[in-house]
């Protein structure tokens, strides 16, 4: 098996193949507001909680893209916000050899957020944490239900194939 594959390697028949490789993660930016302190801290906490998801693909160069995910977890109590995080976790990702661009869309859409979201949880929940908050751990999230979704979306509006990679 191993000889199989570096003859394959040797031959050049591995570089058609598939492959995503991540060059670099990084908090693209990051916020928290606390915009009722220090009063909220002197009531009983017991907020109701709004987690948005967003992603966006932007081409770098060859086969290089940057995703980003953006994560906002709103706390809500007595109708003022308790804290409101916003962190854009980003990754530079090496896409090659993908021909078919649906595939490539949903590895844009779907995998790299994915590989961004361990991230991008625990970054929000030391945040939350910091600012004096009970600790908050988003729940995991299945990007390639919410990526299927999004193209059913998009085709009942009638948006062109081409513009059917979430953005």
């Amino acid at each position: 098996m191993v000889d199989k594959q570096a003859d394959a390697a040797a031959n050049g028949e591995q570089a058609n193949q598939p492959q995503v490789a991540v060059q670099k993660i990084y908090v693209r930016d990051a916020s928290i507001e606390v915009p009722d302190g220090p009063l909220v801290f002197t009531r009983e906490f017991n907020p109701e909680l709004k987690v948005d998801l967003n992603t966006s693909t932007r081409h770098i160069e060859d086969d290089g893209y940057q995703v980003a995910l953006t994560v906002t977890v709103s706390a809500q109590q007595d109708d003022s916000n308790a804290y409101i995080v916003e962190v854009q976790q980003a990754g530079v990702f090496q896409v090659a050899g993908f021909d078919d661009d649906d595939q490539r869309a949903h590895v844009l859409g779907a995998y790299c957020p994915g590989v961004l979201f361990p991230y991008v949880r625990e970054t929000v929940s030391a945040m939350v944490q910091r600012a004096g908050f009970p600790p908050f751990l988003l729940q995991p999230v299945n990007f390639d239900s919410l990526y299927q979704q999004q193209l059913q979306q998009q085709q009942q509006q009638g948006a062109p194939a081409a513009e059917s990679a979430p953005h």
